[in-house]
């Protein structure tokens, strides 16, 4: 999938503007993401319901949990050739799709491995969804505000974690827990999933209102459509000014190729720097335990001594406390830049997991039985509330703003296909690990994740490239 919004021919005549329909067509790609952290997140209600039901081991229960995200691989790896073939709107309705029957899939299952290969095919969709929106943005953007739209994918991811936990906690209140029954005579945790088939329904019907992107119409031969998107999405009437960005796409497509692997090669471990950088920006994303948060936490706070109600209610505020900060960031991330708010996130979730980690150090008694002291609670529960802002104002959104476009264009289509699966596979290893390092401990668990947070620290100071207000023409390896 080739990206590019290179505005230097439009700026000969007159300039791309930021326009309300380029708001809102990002806005609709971005529920892509939105569906993204919904499917990733409603596994937190049932992850004690479906291993109590099922008798799942540790083990096991975290790969029930994580196997969505070896799907999310396969998906994020194929979005590329996928959006190449059919166009970016339609790539769009086939992760909404996949998504649709995964929330019904799931939602019957009658045995952990049906309910594995139905979370897989969601996993897909997440994938394509997770590459597809970034990258559609990025190429309707005008430069200037290309960080804040892209950031929007991030927004919507964190809408949807807070709305699935919301979700789950109503259901499981109602039932009067996950395993309770609800309507025809399913328990809640299958409501849970059932519930994600009415927003992956809504980004199925509202992608077919936004344009196809012009620089896929230019690669089809479609020119006087692409005129048309540009005309609406960017403002740009004047012909010479529509000429100039018609030809400056239609000049990259013609000195472009499909790249391959093989164009990833370079003199460091056999990749390019900036395609190691890539892939440890998605690696370090997810090795800070960010999404054992946003998959475990009910779990997690209800095995030291919270009442499953509480712990739920404490699931949903760490999520809006997840949205509201993601808001700042998008405010931040084309004034500050972000490189500077990775440093910041790196160090202040060092210092938080740390704290966190320090809190279970003290927790006493073992099993059903383990709780937190007064008042180590208290201070774990604000330490993880600080661990999320640190991230939320970081990590979350400046990595998949980066990843969208920090490549040169003539490696963007598959070096952003192996950052996102190493994304992918790096969540996996996370989330089907955490269920047995907790049972090491959850000092040690917290421990080794503030470790990486502070490995993440000295990796951006190193490594990462600042790319503010620099066009996506200029990128270089």
């Amino acid at each position: 999938m080739h990206l590019n919004t290179n505005n230097a021919g439009a700026a000969q005549g007159e300039e791309a503007r930021t326009t309300a329909r380029v708001v809102l067509i990002a806005a609709a790609a971005a529920i892509g993401g939105f569906l993204f952290g919904f499917d990733t997140a409603v596994i937190n209600g049932v992850v004690d319901a479906v291993r109590h039901g099922f008798g799942l081991s540790a083990g096991q229960i975290g790969i029930a949990v994580s196997c969505a995200l070896l799907g999310s691989a396969v998906g994020a790896w194929y979005a590329g050739p996928l959006a190449d073939r059919l166009g970016r709107v339609r790539t769009m309705q086939v992760a909404a799709l996949f998504l649709v029957l995964c929330a019904i899939g799931s939602g019957l299952v009658h045995g952990v491995a049906s309910l594995m290969f139905w979370r897989v095919i969601g996993g897909i969709g997440v994938g394509v969804a997770s590459v597809i929106a970034p990258a559609y943005i990025a190429e309707v953007s005008p430069a200037n505000v290309r960080g804040r739209l892209g950031s929007m994918q991030q927004l919507a991811i964190v809408l949807g974690i807070f709305v699935a936990l919301l979700s789950d906690a109503w259901l499981a209140n109602t039932a009067g827990g996950a395993s309770g029954k609800l309507w025809f005579g399913l328990e809640a945790w299958r409501w849970m999933f059932l519930v994600a088939t009415v927003p992956a329904l809504i980004y199925g019907v509202l992608v077919l209102g936004v344009p196809e992107s012009p620089r896929y119409l230019v690669a089809r031969g479609r020119p006087a459509e692409a005129r048309v998107v540009l005309a609406k999405v960017l403002d740009l009437h004047s012909d010479h000014a529509l000429d100039a960005k018609i030809n400056d796409i239609a000049h990259s497509l013609k000195v472009e190729y499909r790249p391959t692997l093989k164009d990833l090669r370079g003199p460091r471990g056999g990749l390019l720097p900036i395609v190691w950088v890539g892939i440890l920006l998605s690696v370090f994303q997810q090795f800070v335990g960010i999404n054992v948060i946003f998959y475990y936490s009910s779990t997690l706070w209800h095995s030291v001594g919270f009442s499953e109600t509480d712990s739920f209610s404490i699931t949903v505020f760490t999520s809006i406390v997840n949205v509201l900060v993601t808001l700042v960031a998008i405010a931040l991330v084309d004034k500050i830049g972000r490189k500077p708010l990775l440093l910041i996130g790196s160090a202040g979730m060092a210092i938080t997991l740390a704290m966190m980690a320090w809190c279970f150090s003290q927790a006493v008694g073992s099993g059903a039985s383990l709780s937190l002291p007064a008042p180590w609670g208290m201070v774990a529960l604000v330490a993880a509330n600080l661990y999320v802002v640190c991230f939320g104002l970081s990590w979350g959104p400046m990595v998949w703003v980066l990843l969208g476009e920090m490549f040169p264009n003539s490696i963007r289509a598959i070096a952003l296909a192996v950052a996102a699966a190493a994304q992918w596979v790096a969540n996996f290893v996370i989330t089907s690990t955490f269920p047995w390092l907790a049972q090491v401990g959850l000092a040690f668990a917290y421990g080794l994740y503030a470790l990486f947070a502070f490995v993440s620290l000295l990796f951006v100071m190193r490594a990462v490239r600042e790319t503010r207000g620099i066009e996506l023409e200029d990128m270089h390896a």
